[in-house]
């Protein structure tokens, strides 16, 4: 069965790998970008498949709009993809709060802004899916990333949150985490900045190896896509999941490393709990 899909941020990267992998299958597609102009040689090829819209996230009126005109043309919607977003490298130090606000105002509130508008059609459907398009930055501390990497986290708590509150009323959320993909991400969408001296060893060693490393990722974009599909397929998609083995093993060690901290310290944790009255 063909599903209607509106994806933001589909201009360029694993956005448009998304948009024309949904389209080969058969599936409408609302597209959007703060650009439409960019979209214009998706719709030449693809012609009334496609709806493609102008969406800046952040704006709530937009929002709203884009979900309307997707219903409208296409009838329905049944799977939206949070996939709007970009990143940059430096220290904290150096970054702005300037920086730390528009990011977060991108990738954190657009998300929320973009699901917001979504979840009163979702509820009144009883059906629908939000993949939420996060990063292995949503699961561990990239040096570098703080601004991206907060907002990442950000939304990961709002989507798990979320997925307990609409997962009765039938509507599914998924978390999806990719790793290194060769899009432009780490290429023209990012800022990279060395920052002062004293970050050199961390920092700016960071953005020498992304320097060296932009278009050697091991992530496939197309295969990227092929797995979305294949997620909007499943009658139970999980909560969080995995892309690349890059981001699978840094979680892995992450998350291992962290229960073996939580353990080390259970007596102290522990011991901040009221006394049972039988206990002294």
């Amino acid at each position: 069965m063909s599903r209607v899909w509106l994806i933001t941020g589909t201009s360029r990267g694993l956005g448009r790998a998304f948009v024309e992998s949904a389209l080969a299958a058969g599936d409408q597609v609302a597209a959007t970008a703060r650009n439409i102009a960019d979209l214009e040689a998706l719709h030449e090829t693809w012609g009334k498949q496609l709806l493609p819209l102008a969406l800046d996230v952040t704006s709530q009126s937009q929002a709203r709009d884009a979900i309307e005109k997707t219903v409208a043309v296409f009838g329905r919607l049944d799977v939206l993809v949070n996939n709007a977003g970009y990143g940059n490298i430096a220290p904290i130090e150096d970054t702005t709060i300037e920086e730390f606000r528009a990011q977060i105002e991108t990738n954190l509130f657009g998300v929320i802004i973009v699901t917001k508008a979504v979840l009163p059609y979702f509820r009144q459907r009883g059906a629908g899916h939000i993949i939420q398009i996060t990063s292995i930055a949503g699961r561990i501390g990239p040096i570098g990333r703080a601004p991206y990497a907060a907002a990442k986290w950000g939304v990961e708590g709002f989507s798990e949150t979320l997925a307990r509150e609409i997962g009765p009323l039938g509507v599914k959320v998924t978390i999806v985490e990719p790793g290194g993909f060769r899009t432009d991400f780490a290429g023209s969408s990012t800022d990279l900045r060395e920052g002062r001296p004293e970050y050199d060893a961390t920092v700016g060693a960071t953005v020498r190896f992304q320097r060296t490393y932009n278009g050697k990722q091991p992530g496939d974009p197309a295969k990227a896509a092929a797995a979305l599909l294949h997620l909007a397929s499943l009658a139970e998609p999980p909560l969080r999941i995995l892309l690349g083995s890059d981001a699978y093993n840094a979680a892995e060690k992450s998350d291992v490393a962290r229960i073996e901290l939580d353990r080390k310290w259970k007596h102290l944790s522990y011991s901040t709990d009221f006394l049972k009255d039988n206990e002294t």
